[in-house]
């Protein structure tokens, strides 16, 4: 279970990557409609409107949203036939091909509205919760359905909540960014009437706000004497931002190079999926392989908060 859940949050990052190529490469209207690629085919017609190499870009962008649906499709079919039975599992995977549909609705709507940046900033957002729902899934399959025991006191639960809101705020700014610059997906496609340098600022700003509430956090780890893993996931979590932030300074820096534009959005999905790992290590279950009864033998500590955890003042 635990595999078909990784090989689920691979594709989704790596959706988001492949509709990044899509974007840069301005081969965004290569399939002029939807859910055909053109109308009467579902493969690329050559026509001398539209380059083959876009048409075979975006047309492989949807070929790879088939891998996307298989693995959330294995995923839940794996959560259906886990034992013993975990109803917060099967939520988890039936979010994924629900979050799958939805995406194809939007991408649908993406290129009937001759890629309004709206639409791909849309698109771009649901990737991201789809990426964070994969990690909890991850997360999940190697858990029960147990009381919920918290490794972090409640002002720590409270400051990653703020952490999370601020990491939502940075994503939106950032495809606001990406809206009112040049990688519309295809020349002709209008761009968010907003002042770059303005706009790039205020992303700047998030990111501070963002490492600052991370500084907050790793404190508060420190004072609370928090689980390895747990901070071994805000490790890299900060790790990855600290990698993220350095891209975007020289892609600005540069003129938002192609190549750039997608490392940056392949550091967006890192980012996602790391900031969700740290929420999920604010929380821990029974883990799925050790039977119930045993976990819950006097002496064996199941039934003591974690020292430090604060759990015995929640």
């Amino acid at each position: 279970m635990r595999r078909l859940a990784i090989a689920n949050l691979v594709a989704q990052i790596g959706i988001g990557v492949t509709g990044s190529v899509v974007r840069v490469t301005g081969s965004g209207l290569g399939c002029s409609t939807w859910p055909q690629c053109e109308p009467g085919s579902m493969v690329p017609v050559s026509h001398a409107e539209i380059a083959p190499l876009h048409m075979w870009i975006e047309f492989g962008n949807r070929l790879l949203g088939v891998l996307v649906v298989l693995t959330a499709g294995a995923a839940l079919l794996g959560a259906y036939f886990t034992r013993p039975r975990r109803r917060r599992l099967r939520g988890l995977a039936l979010a994924m091909p629900l979050g799958v549909v939805a995406q194809a609705v939007i991408g649908g709507i993406t290129v009937l509205a001759g890629l309004a940046w709206w639409t791909v900033m849309l698109h771009f957002l649901a990737s991201m919760v789809l990426v964070w729902f994969a990690v909890l899934l991850v997360s999940a399959a190697t858990e029960a359905d147990g009381p919920v025991t918290r490794t972090i006191p409640a002002a720590g639960r409270g400051l990653v909540a703020v952490s999370t809101a601020v990491l939502g705020a940075l994503l939106v700014a950032g495809t606001l960014v990406t809206a009112a610059g040049p990688h519309g997906g295809d020349p002709d496609t209008p761009r968010l009437d907003v002042d770059i340098p303005f706009l790039a600022q205020l992303h700047a700003d998030l990111l501070f706000g963002y490492l600052g509430t991370l500084v907050g956090l790793g404190f508060l780890l420190h004072a609370t004497g928090a689980s390895q893993v747990l901070v071994r996931r805000f490790r890299m979590l900060v790790l990855v931002v600290l990698a993220q932030g350095a891209l975007g300074g020289v892609q600005y820096a540069l003129g938002v190079p192609e190549l750039l534009v997608s490392l940056h959005v392949l550091g967006a999905g890192l980012v996602t999926a790391a900031a969700a790992a740290a929420w999920a290590g604010t929380a821990t279950r029974p883990d799925a392989a050790v039977p119930g009864p045993a976990a819950n033998l006097p002496g064996s500590g199941a039934d003591r908060p974690l020292a430090g955890s604060g759990a015995d003042r929640a």
